[in-house]
């Protein structure tokens, strides 16, 4: 068998990929790189909300999906909409790695917490909301690209420091530039943020699908992303949305679901926690966005898709 792999070309799309090929390999299965450019890639001099906010890191690898040009899309789980055409699936989450938000800086000093005014750079419509809530001295400047290239732009002095995921940032090595690592009690991650999701057409050989699924999935985190996707997809959320959600293990039993939005000024901040089996994980989802919805969050959304 042998499977043709999209990814994103960046850096750190380029190492999920070959991480998942290293899965295949190991599994006896050979397979090849196709690099993509997206319209998230390309347009770097609008922020995400103004590009829109549905498929901007997704579209081209979908479109090369239905055409065959590849059997499976890698994305980072985060990037994904919450919902998906009928004729894509996704059929695999990799386990997740440390979910939370970190800061980095050349400057060992900067802290969130320690009252300094600094500028931080973040292309990340609920960091830049949750800043403003927690944190309102402190500027925020939008900061798109890569990570080499946010780096890059740290170094020429643009900001003081970038809140980015620990993934990225860890799998590109940068751990020694990590000066504070974020609560996720406070700072809850976007949804899916830490896992890679492999998405294929449902017109892919359902033997083919299944093998890949048993050799790329994991359960455990499969079954949290389905929380918080549904979570995101009843709020119609997509990556313009400052919304969050972190699903966890409490037990072998039971799964946590934190989740919850807050306004693009940061002065409102909706949060709760819901609770069930790994087999109620959509309703888990669904019944914690109803709450946020029904606490206020129907007009807060409102709101927010007005002023983007």
């Amino acid at each position: 068998m042998h499977i043709k792999v999209g990814t994103r070309s960046s850096r750190l799309a380029i190492w999920q990929a070959d991480y998942i090929q290293t899965l295949l390999q190991q599994a006896g299965l050979t397979s090849e790189l196709v690099l993509i450019e997206t319209k998230g890639d390309l347009v770097l001099d609008r922020s995400l909300s103004k590009i829109g906010s549905k498929g901007v890191f997704t579209q081209e690898l979908e479109d090369q999906l239905r055409d065959g040009t590849i059997d499976i899309a890698v994305h980072s789980a985060k990037d994904l909409p919450s919902s998906l055409p009928s004729d894509l699936e996704i059929i695999a989450f990799t386990e997740r790695e440390l979910a939370n938000d970190v800061l980095v800086s050349r400057n060992k000093a900067v802290s969130l917490s320690g009252g300094q005014a600094f500028r931080i750079g973040t292309s990340s419509t609920r960091r830049v909301a949750m800043l403003k809530h927690y944190c309102p001295h402190l500027t925020t400047v939008d900061m798109r690209g890569n990570l080499q290239t946010r780096i890059r732009k740290l170094d020429e002095g643009q900001c003081d420091a970038l809140l980015l995921a620990y993934a990225g940032v860890h799998r590109m090595g940068y751990d020694d530039l990590i000066v504070e690592y974020l609560p996720i009690t406070e700072f809850t991650p976007a949804v899916g943020q830490g896992s890679v999701a492999i998405e294929v057409a449902t017109s892919l050989d359902r033997q083919v699908s299944e093998a890949l699924t048993r050799i790329i999935n994991h359960a455990p985190t499969a079954a949290c992303l389905q929380a918080e996707r549904a979570f995101l997809a009843r709020l119609e959320g997509g990556c313009s949305i400052p919304s969050f959600a972190l699903a966890q293990w409490t037990n072998e039993q039971t799964i946590s679901l934190t989740g919850g939005l807050v306004s693009l000024d940061g002065s409102q901040l909706l949060r709760e926690t819901f609770t069930g089996t790994p087999e109620e994980a959509p309703l888990i989802g669904h019944s914690l966005a109803e709450s946020i919805l029904e606490r206020g969050g129907d007009e807060l959304l409102q709101q927010i898709r007005q002023q983007l």
